[in-house]
């Protein structure tokens, strides 16, 4: 089953979709009752595990209105799936188009009442293994800048040995110690259901999602001219990290998400 979380990864223009979690949000879906059967229509990109939806294996969708959730076989009728290209050369996306696709009550995942909270805890754990993937990335690319930067010699010494080059490598070390200290609670707070693990998934999104992409960014500068080729394995990192950084709610989503926790609908 692949979930996709339509309006947090691309999140629309206007707020009131925003503060929607829905695999159709990009096509204002629409759906009647569910039982006789309904019909669901609308489309989502991207999709991610689209290798998974391409060989018909079952899906998950999110309508809007009363927040349901529904299983889909990919094969069903009137039930289209166009791959799409992306700067990830590894990940696999695709655009998921439902026209008036039937569905019955059987179709239902669990409780109208229970499902908005599920929703949500769908998304804290997708986003919490994001952000873990993400720490890794950089802590990764950081490790490899260092062995770069001893090994590299420049006028008979070290890059290591400069100064200001120094104060970067600094800086980087100091937002990926931030990184891990603040994925972890993140995760546990999702991990034990606390009553602040939205706020804690979000704030682990802002801060990380935007250090580790400068963070790698920086790694290729570091590198200098290596750094930009396609022998390097950087950009492949800098790729899944920019990915990351826009799926499941940009920095900038999440930070409105905390400020509209702590300060309701004024913020």
């Amino acid at each position: 089953m692949a979930l996709y979380d339509g309006s947090v990864p691309y999140m629309a223009n206007d707020r009131a979709a925003r503060s929607r979690v829905s695999l159709l949000a990009s096509a204002d879906p629409s759906v009647t009752q569910i039982g006789n059967p309904a019909t669901i229509s609308g489309s989502g990109r991207p999709a991610a595990a689209a290798a998974s939806l391409i060989t018909g294996v079952e899906w998950s969708a999110i309508v809007l209105g009363p927040v349901i959730q529904v299983i889909v076989p990919a094969g069903s009728p009137g039930v289209s799936i166009t791959p799409l290209g992306g700067l990830d050369l590894v990940r696999r996306f695709a655009e998921v188009r439902l026209d008036s696709v039937a569905v019955d009550a059987g179709a239902v995942v669990g409780e109208e009442s229970s499902t908005a909270a599920a929703v949500e805890h769908q998304l804290q754990v997708a986003v919490v293994l994001q952000c873990a993937e993400l720490v890794g990335a950089a802590e990764r690319m950081f490790e490899v800048t260092l062995e770069y930067l001893g090994d590299r010699y420049s006028f008979g010494r070290p890059l290591s040995s400069y100064q200001a080059l120094k104060h970067r490598v600094a800086d980087d070390k100091m937002w990926l110690e931030a990184c891990h200290a603040t994925a972890p609670a993140a995760a546990r707070a999702v991990a034990t259901r606390s009553a602040d693990a939205a706020e804690l998934v979000s704030v682990a999104k802002a801060w990380i999602a935007r250090h580790a992409t400068e963070l790698i960014q920086d790694c290729v500068q570091l590198h200098g001219g290596i750094g930009i080729t396609w022998e390097h394995d950087l950009h492949l990192y800098l790729r899944r990290a920019t990915v990351d950084r826009v799926t499941y709610g940009t920095p900038e989503d999440h930070a409105e998400r905390i400020a509209t926790g702590l300060l309701g609908a004024a913020s």
